[in-house]
């Protein structure tokens, strides 16, 4: 029963390390991250009715696994989803993309390593 425990929190480990703790993953983090934030103090700076409109940013950064949770809100709200849905659904998104790049990363990596990773020619 304890083999079982430490796997599982090995498997969580690495799971949080390919999503948070390598290059690629920790760049893209930071590119949504810092689109979340301009986009969140934007409309207290600007005067323009058009403001809220650079929250298009975050989720074209998280396309396409943002488009799953556009299409889900328009499906339950109806086209009035409420603004935490859209807000948790651009970090999930991020995450999920995070996850998907970092173990890419890994990958690609693990190959050229180990040497299999040839060039042309």
């Amino acid at each position: 029963m304890n083999t079982t425990r430490t796997r599982t929190v090995a498997s969580l480990t690495h799971l949080t390390r390919l999503t948070v703790a390598n290059r690629v993953s920790a760049a893209y983090l930071a590119v949504v991250g810092g689109a979340m934030a301009v986009a969140a103090l934007t409309p207290l700076f600007a005067t323009s009715p058009d403001a809220s409109l650079i929250w298009i940013w975050p989720a074209l950064f998280t396309f396409p696994t943002f488009g799953f949770v556009a299409w889900l809100g328009e499906g339950v709200w109806g086209g009035e989803a409420p603004t935490w849905f859209f807000i948790g659904g651009i970090v999930l998104s991020a995450l999920v993309q995070s996850l998907a790049l970092g173990a890419t990363w890994e990958g690609l990596r693990g190959r050229r390593g180990r040497g299999r990773l040839t060039t042309a020619g």
